[in-house]
């Protein structure tokens, strides 16, 4: 099965480019399937990871939390499972 993480956080006004630069950066403890990062209006930064593992895998490795001072609220996370195409 495949599962794939969201993680989606907005920057302090005008630090946009930093939480960018701030996600990109981040290792995780091992390699996931794939990974994207994402940017939108509102300096928002996205990043998803896909896994092969279970919906309730609790060992998924995820992004922290940023630095204080980065972000305006804290992070947002969302867990999916693929169901194919269509």
């Amino acid at each position: 099965m495949t599962v794939a993480l969201m993680w989606e956080a907005r920057a302090a006004e005008g630090r946009g480019a930093e939480l960018l630069a701030w996600a990109r950066e981040q290792g995780l403890t091992r390699e996931p399937v794939r990974r994207e990062t994402f940017r939108a209006p509102q300096d928002r930064v996205l990043v998803i990871t896909w896994w092969e593992a279970s919906y309730d895998a609790p060992d998924l490795p995820e992004l922290p939390e940023p630095p204080g001072g980065l972000v305006t609220r804290p992070v947002h996370r969302w867990r999916f499972e693929a169901v194919g195409e269509g």
